[in-house]
Protein backbone atom coordinates (compact mmCIF):
# COMPACT_ATOMS: atom_id res chain seq x y z
CA UNK A 1 0.00 0.00 0.00
CA UNK A 2 1.46 3.37 -1.01
CA UNK A 3 1.12 6.24 1.40
CA UNK A 4 0.76 9.67 -0.15
CA UNK A 5 3.78 11.93 0.23
CA UNK A 6 3.34 15.13 2.16
CA UNK A 7 3.48 18.40 0.32
CA UNK A 8 6.23 20.75 1.49
CA UNK A 9 7.10 24.39 1.10
CA UNK A 10 10.85 24.49 0.63
CA UNK A 11 11.08 28.21 -0.17
CA UNK A 12 9.04 30.12 2.43
CA UNK A 13 9.30 33.89 2.67
CA UNK A 14 10.58 36.31 5.32
CA UNK A 15 7.17 36.70 6.94
CA UNK A 16 7.18 32.95 7.64
CA UNK A 17 10.71 33.18 9.06
CA UNK A 18 9.78 35.92 11.51
CA UNK A 19 6.18 35.12 12.47
CA UNK A 20 5.29 31.43 12.07
CA UNK A 21 6.45 28.85 14.64
CA UNK A 22 5.92 25.98 12.15
CA UNK A 23 8.77 24.37 10.26
CA UNK A 24 12.53 24.45 10.40
CA UNK A 25 15.14 27.17 9.99
CA UNK A 26 18.87 26.73 9.40
CA UNK A 27 21.71 28.40 11.26
CA UNK A 28 22.46 31.13 8.72
CA UNK A 29 18.86 32.39 8.35
CA UNK A 30 18.48 32.15 12.14
CA UNK A 31 21.44 34.47 12.77
CA UNK A 32 20.41 36.82 9.94
CA UNK A 33 16.84 37.12 11.27
CA UNK A 34 18.13 37.49 14.82
CA UNK A 35 20.51 40.29 13.76
CA UNK A 36 17.80 42.04 11.72
CA UNK A 37 15.38 42.04 14.65
CA UNK A 38 18.12 43.21 17.01
CA UNK A 39 19.04 46.16 14.77
CA UNK A 40 15.39 47.12 14.31
CA UNK A 41 14.82 46.85 18.07
CA UNK A 42 17.83 49.04 18.81
CA UNK A 43 16.46 51.70 16.48
CA UNK A 44 12.84 51.41 17.58
CA UNK A 45 13.64 51.34 21.31
CA UNK A 46 16.75 53.50 21.15
CA UNK A 47 15.19 56.60 19.60
CA UNK A 48 12.39 57.05 22.18
CA UNK A 49 14.75 56.13 25.01
CA UNK A 50 17.34 58.67 23.88
CA UNK A 51 14.64 61.38 23.61
CA UNK A 52 13.43 60.45 27.10
CA UNK A 53 16.96 60.62 28.56
CA UNK A 54 17.57 64.02 26.93
CA UNK A 55 14.28 65.30 28.34
CA UNK A 56 15.19 63.99 31.78
CA UNK A 57 18.58 65.66 31.62
CA UNK A 58 16.94 68.99 30.83
CA UNK A 59 14.39 68.50 33.62
CA UNK A 60 17.11 67.60 36.12
CA UNK A 61 18.93 70.81 35.33
CA UNK A 62 15.85 73.02 35.69
CA UNK A 63 13.79 71.28 38.41
CA UNK A 64 16.47 69.58 40.56
CA UNK A 65 15.10 66.10 39.89
CA UNK A 66 17.18 63.11 40.90
CA UNK A 67 17.37 59.83 39.05
CA UNK A 68 15.68 58.14 42.02
CA UNK A 69 12.51 60.21 41.54
CA UNK A 70 12.21 59.24 37.89
CA UNK A 71 10.60 55.94 37.09
CA UNK A 72 10.60 53.74 34.03
CA UNK A 73 6.82 53.96 34.23
CA UNK A 74 7.17 57.57 33.09
CA UNK A 75 8.93 56.30 29.97
CA UNK A 76 6.16 53.78 29.31
CA UNK A 77 3.56 56.49 29.82
CA UNK A 78 5.34 58.79 27.37
CA UNK A 79 5.71 56.04 24.73
CA UNK A 80 2.80 53.59 25.11
CA UNK A 81 3.67 51.66 21.93
CA UNK A 82 6.97 50.42 23.41
CA UNK A 83 5.45 47.52 25.45
CA UNK A 84 3.61 46.31 22.34
CA UNK A 85 6.83 46.42 20.33
CA UNK A 86 8.61 44.58 23.14
CA UNK A 87 6.02 41.78 23.03
CA UNK A 88 6.29 41.57 19.23
CA UNK A 89 10.08 41.32 19.45
CA UNK A 90 9.83 38.55 22.06
CA UNK A 91 7.38 36.67 19.83
CA UNK A 92 9.84 36.81 16.93
CA UNK A 93 12.70 35.55 19.11
CA UNK A 94 10.49 32.74 20.41
CA UNK A 95 9.50 31.75 16.87
CA UNK A 96 13.12 31.67 15.72
CA UNK A 97 14.21 29.49 18.66
CA UNK A 98 11.23 27.12 18.15
CA UNK A 99 12.15 26.60 14.51
CA UNK A 100 15.84 26.04 15.30
CA UNK A 101 14.92 23.45 17.95
CA UNK A 102 12.65 21.70 15.47
CA UNK A 103 15.42 21.83 12.88
CA UNK A 104 17.66 19.58 14.92
CA UNK A 105 14.88 17.31 16.11
CA UNK A 106 13.87 18.68 19.52
CA UNK A 107 10.43 19.80 20.59
CA UNK A 108 9.65 23.50 20.24
CA UNK A 109 8.40 23.35 23.83
CA UNK A 110 12.00 23.77 25.00
CA UNK A 111 11.93 27.28 23.52
CA UNK A 112 10.09 28.43 26.64
CA UNK A 113 13.49 28.33 28.34
CA UNK A 114 14.26 31.69 26.69
CA UNK A 115 12.02 33.26 29.35
CA UNK A 116 14.34 32.03 32.14
CA UNK A 117 16.78 34.93 32.69
CA UNK A 118 20.17 33.17 32.72
CA UNK A 119 19.18 30.40 30.34
CA UNK A 120 17.83 32.80 27.72
CA UNK A 121 21.24 33.96 26.51
CA UNK A 122 22.64 30.42 26.58
CA UNK A 123 19.60 29.10 24.73
CA UNK A 124 19.74 31.69 21.96
CA UNK A 125 23.46 31.08 21.41
CA UNK A 126 23.27 27.28 21.72
CA UNK A 127 20.53 26.82 19.15
CA UNK A 128 22.44 29.04 16.74
CA UNK A 129 25.45 26.71 16.67
CA UNK A 130 23.91 23.22 16.70
CA UNK A 131 23.96 21.75 13.17
CA UNK A 132 20.76 20.93 11.32
CA UNK A 133 19.45 17.46 10.59
CA UNK A 134 19.93 16.95 6.88
CA UNK A 135 17.23 14.30 6.64
CA UNK A 136 13.51 15.11 6.81
CA UNK A 137 11.88 15.19 10.22
CA UNK A 138 8.30 15.72 11.40
CA UNK A 139 8.67 19.52 11.09
CA UNK A 140 9.92 19.77 7.52
CA UNK A 141 11.80 18.01 4.73
CA UNK A 142 14.87 20.28 4.87
CA UNK A 143 16.15 23.24 6.87
CA UNK A 144 14.23 26.44 5.98
CA UNK A 145 11.05 24.57 5.08
CA UNK A 146 7.83 23.19 6.53
CA UNK A 147 5.24 20.53 5.73
CA UNK A 148 2.02 21.87 4.23
CA UNK A 149 -1.28 20.86 5.79
CA UNK A 150 -3.26 18.58 3.52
Amino acid sequence: MNTPTQSANIAPGPLWALMSPFGRIGREPYWLCFALVLVIAMIVFGIPFRIWVNTLTELQATENLTIETLALADFMEAYPIVPIMFLAMNWIYLVLVIKRLQDFGLSGFFALLIFVPVLSVLMVIMVGFVPSQMQPNKNGPLPNSYWRKS
